[in-house]
């Protein structure tokens, strides 16, 4: 158990020796990711006695940071803060004097064949194609055909050399596609729209917690940061997943909780915080009475993406300092990959987390994600020094540490964040119809939602996620 999760089990021990064997509490929530700490903490410092209840044996949901070898930080979730103006996040560090930095990378793109792509072409290609993603065409379309077809006929124009070499664009279009997808959490941009709700806060999109870690950000709600006691009326219980939530249709009966270890809590109400993702898969066993119709639609139609990371170790840095080295093949090496390692040419690139100059995070999606999660650490090391050593065009250092995300495979999660496809143009209202109540009869909220993907317009992030944790905090106070 790493330090700062030891602090907050010793300050759920402490709270729950408080309550004196307590089962009943004003509010109880289910997950502890950003906004399941945003939801409990605002009721708490509110004077509400809450219960806070995660399934996995650690705060921060799809926030993990790890830590490594010799003390260093790196973030295998959410990475950046993404936006200064209005963030929630950013706001919560600046009030409490944390530094956070804008990570700035160089870029370098690699050919499979120890090549380099000319960096003037690629920055002004990546200069007029990521803008695109939040162009709105009158018509919704596929986004990866949009971008196709606005790429190509920049490069035809400005660079016809270029786009004479047939099988370099094509190559080019397939890594721009793995940058779109590591951004909305697609498995490839043709599935999402070009048509979305989602709205860029203004300021830099790379703001990095650093040194400090990303867990920085729920010391800082929880009142735990450089050693704050804590918030007395929240109990926290870790590695408690919840089985079943009966809530009420009456306006005099609680809401009960079930745990799978046999533990039972009853509250006025409840605010369930795990992923669509889970939602997906356990509402049906989850929640009595069942949800209604359009909460099952709402769930079964936003869809959760998959972002991984592969992170490697180093006894010293080898790489270019403060760069991020981007991976576009030549058709013929990629057909010469043998097929068990295939996910290995749709992996985007690497860099240099800013917590840690001695690491390098790989980054993958989709199905590659999925699948790479099933196999072996060791496979995955090897894969990956073999394909950092083709990239390089050098022979690399062994690494000393090695660290993976599955956030697919993890039951707590399913995915990493959510985003829109082409059918949610047409469902516009998917989004606020998950994030409604289920009230009473007497029209008094028992069952509430948050979560990044209950957030009409910051979804897929973690200030949005923050956001949703306060919005049903504060409709529980302002009843």
């Amino acid at each position: 158990m790493e330090a700062w999760f030891a602090v907050l089990a010793l300050v759920a021990i402490a709270d729950a020796a408080s309550i004196s064997g307590s089962t009943h509490f004003d509010t109880i929530v289910v997950g502890l990711g950003a906004s399941g700490t945003a939801a409990a903490t605002e009721l708490a410092h509110a004077g509400k006695r809450v219960l806070a209840l995660e399934a996995q044996g650690r705060v921060g949901g799809r926030v993990n940071t790890v830590s490594l070898p010799g003390d260093s930080l790196v973030e295998m979730g959410a990475e950046w803060i993404h936006g200064q103006d209005s963030s929630v996040t950013y706001q919560l560090a600046l009030d409490n004097n944390v530094t956070v930095l804008r990570q700035e990378l160089n870029t370098i793109t690699l050919r499979s064949d120890g090549g380099v792509v000319d960096a003037a072409f690629m920055e002004d290609i990546m200069n007029f194609a990521m803008p695109l993603m939040e162009e709105d065409p009158a018509t919704p379309e596929p986004l990866g055909a949009f971008m196709t077809r606005r790429i190509k006929s920049y490069i035809k124009e400005r660079y016809p050399s270029f786009y004479a070499d047939e099988d370099f664009i094509q190559q080019l279009l397939v890594f721009i596609d793995l940058i779109v997808d590591s951004h909305v959490g697609s498995n490839n941009w043709n599935d999402s729209t070009t048509h979305t709700q989602y709205v860029t806060l203004g300021g830099n999109q790379e703001m990095s917690w650093h040194v400090y870690g990303y867990k920085t950000l729920f010391e800082i709600m929880m009142n735990t940061y450089k050693n704050g006691p804590g918030l007395p009326s929240l109990t926290i219980e870790l590695n408690k997943e919840v089985t079943s939530i009966q809530w009420p249709q009456d306006s005099e009966s609680k809401v009960v909780v079930r745990c799978k270890d046999g533990s039972e809590y009853t509250s006025d109400n409840v605010i369930v915080t795990v992923s669509v993702g889970v939602l997906k898969e356990r509402h049906a066993s989850l929640f009595s009475p069942a949800l209604p119709q359009d909460k099952v639609d709402s769930i079964n139609g936003i869809p959760l993406g998959v972002v991984d990371k592969i992170v490697l170790l180093f006894a010293e840095p080898w790489w270019p300092k403060d760069t991020f080295m981007g991976f576009v093949w030549k058709g013929e090496d990629r057909e010469k990959v043998p097929e068990e390692d295939k996910w290995t040419t749709m992996i985007l690139g690497a860099n240099p987390p800013m917590s840690c100059e001695r690491a390098l995070t790989l980054w993958t999606c989709g199905e590659v994600a999925k699948h790479m999660e099933t196999l072996s650490e060791e496979v995955v090391k090897a894969k990956s020094v073999e394909l950092l050593e083709k990239f390089a065009n050098r022979t690399i250092p062994k690494p000393v540490g090695f660290v993976r995300s599955t956030w697919y495979s993890n039951p707590y999660t399913r995915g990493s964040y959510s985003f829109d496809s082409l059918t949610s143009p047409s469902h516009p209202s998917l989004r606020p119809s998950l994030a409604s109540p289920l009230t009473d009869s007497a029209g008094k909220p028992r069952v509430l939602f948050a979560g990044e993907a209950t957030n009409p317009i910051h979804y897929s992030t973690v200030h949005g996620a923050v956001e949703t944790g306060r919005r049903e905090a504060r409709r529980l106070l302002g009843q």
